[in-house]
């Protein structure tokens, strides 16, 4: 076997990619599987995480003038069944509610009782029980648009899931948006589409692929759906984030109509879009390596996490006021929207232990701070985007006054270093040998990270043959990227020979 280096995630990204992930979930910890199947428990840290990214999209819809609104979690089955792409799109994944008590049953556990009249879903999504208000809220052009968000949980019923990626119940937002006209709808959709990837590229460091989804892939009963791709370590896309043009088809479903200033009365043009806690996944997938979770700064709960060394009750006290005049020093600075996040972790277990804690857990910075530091008015740091042994002692007053410039240079490193993974893994592929045999693995007993990003011509999606192909290699089209839909020369598609002017993205997919 030979030697091997010591890693604190077991077994490792090359090893066993799926285990992998499930171990940093844990050794971060983020969630746990709950008693409930298919559902998780978001932990304090991951929690944090989700709120943070919370914070920055909330102030990012209403910078864009949404405002934030609540709707039921259950929605009569009647209203799902008004709009049929969309009821045969969700109708597997849905829960459904249908008695309103228990009782006592004769060998003394509990039996439901008082059947509803009408079943109720637990939504899947929201568009028709918000349609339904918004057809009363709508008479006339001068109450558009409407620009409401809201933040919830759904639930669609999976049978394989993955913490953060796929699970039963997740949290998530999703807007909804009436307009007056087409293009401002368009126009809205597309809106959001770009503050999805400027979330995406300048807060997670995560870079994405902006496109439109093939037919086949897209939102139920949406007319186009855009979204942003994301490569992860595995060489998978992610998506990450949806927005959907609706056109008319929920207006006229919902009833959601208006007089026009001609005195018409005209449907409304409405959109959808939504990002959920998939994007803490994608977060871990695009950054964390064999140590752990690896944090870009600008989410991180915590930004300095300060280990006070000590041996002795006196140099204790002494050690604890210094790391606190310190921790003061710091949460003086602002970065991005708010403090400098610090902690000071003073529990009674090993130095080494406790400081591997936080490698797993992603903290940016990591200062060990004892008498000698102390001495020579310095701080021994350690940086997560570098190796966990490469630490080095830096004056207190360089370390305070730069540690924004160090947390923004961790932040920038991390999003190049992902593009540049990103890039060296995206091949335009122009026939159809060349493309199995991107997507092929070397082993099929435990398939080694392989494929990435394929960029080709194709032409559609109705040849029998193109499907299988795609079926058997378990590779799908992930979008049209926007601004390469039409191109200069004609090509050919590389599964049919047809002519076309459409390269896609395609790859193997969560």
């Amino acid at each position: 076997m030979g030697n091997k280096t010591a890693n604190a995630i077991s077994p490792t990204r090359a090893e066993d990619y799926p285990e992998w992930y499930q171990q940093v979930v844990r050794a971060a910890d983020l969630a746990e599987v709950s008693p409930v199947r298919g559902c998780m428990v978001i932990k304090p840290w991951g929690y944090a995480l989700w709120e943070n990214m919370q914070r920055v999209l909330d102030r990012m819809f209403k910078e864009t003038g949404h405002v934030n609104a609540y709707f039921p979690l259950f929605i009569p089955l009647s209203f799902l069944e008004r709009e049929a792409e969309h009821v045969e799109g969700f109708a597997k994944e849905c829960a459904v509610v249908t008695h309103h008590r228990l009782e006592a049953g004769p060998d003394g556990g509990l039996v439901p009782a008082g059947p509803l009249e009408e079943p109720l879903v637990v939504r899947p999504t929201s568009e028709t029980i918000i349609g339904e208000m918004y057809a009363r809220w709508v008479q006339s052009y001068r109450d558009l648009p409407i620009l409401i968000n809201q933040w919830a949980n759904v639930v669609r019923w999976e049978l394989r899931t993955r913490l953060f990626l796929r699970t039963t119940e997740f949290l998530w937002q999703e807007g909804h948006t009436v307009h007056a006209a087409q293009e401002e709808a368009i126009e809205e959709t597309l809106r959001i589409l770009d503050l999805y990837a400027d979330f995406a590229e300048s807060y997670m460091a995560m870079p994405v692929i902006k496109g439109e989804k093939t037919p086949a892939e897209r939102f139920p009963g949406a007319l186009n759906t855009y979204t942003i791709e994301a490569m992860m370590q595995d060489h998978k896309a992610l998506q990450a984030g949806t927005s959907h043009f609706l056109g008319q088809n929920f207006a006229r479903a919902c009833k959601i109509k208006f007089l026009d200033q001609a005195g018409q009365e005209v449907f409304a043009w409405t959109t959808s879009w939504g990002v959920s806690t998939r994007l803490i996944g994608g977060l871990l997938m695009t950054h964390s390596d064999d140590d752990g979770l690896v944090l870009p700064p600008r989410l991180a709960p915590k930004h300095v996490v300060i280990l006070p060394i000590y041996r002795t009750p006196e140099e204790r006290t002494k050690v604890l006021e210094h790391c606190e005049s310190l921790r003061r020093e710091l949460r003086e600075q602002t970065y991005g929207e708010d403090r400098v996040q610090v902690e000071i972790d003073d529990r009674d277990i090993r130095g080494g232990e406790k400081g591997w804690q936080h490698v797993k857990r992603g903290v940016p910075l990591r200062l060990e701070i004892g008498p000698r530091d102390i001495a020579s008015d310095s701080v021994f740091l350690g940086r997560r985007d570098r190796p966990v042994k490469e630490k080095k002692p830096v004056a207190r007053k360089e370390f305070v006054e730069t540690v924004i410039d160090i947390l923004e240079e961790i932040q920038k490193g991390l999003l190049e270093r992902a593009r540049a993974f990103r890039d060296e893994r995206t091949r335009t592929i122009e026939n159809i040998d060349e493309f199995i045999a991107f997507f092929t693995p070397q082993s099929s007993e435990k398939p080694e990270p392989h494929g990435g990003f394929a960029v080709s011509f194709w032409a559609g999606e109705d040849d029998p043959r193109t499907a299988e192909i795609l079926q058997e290699l378990k590779v799908s089209p992930r979008c049209i990227p926007l601004g390469l839909a039409e191109e200069a020369a004609e090509g050919r598609c590389i599964f049919t020979g047809k002519p076309s002017r459409q390269r896609v993205y395609f790859a193997k997919a969560y």
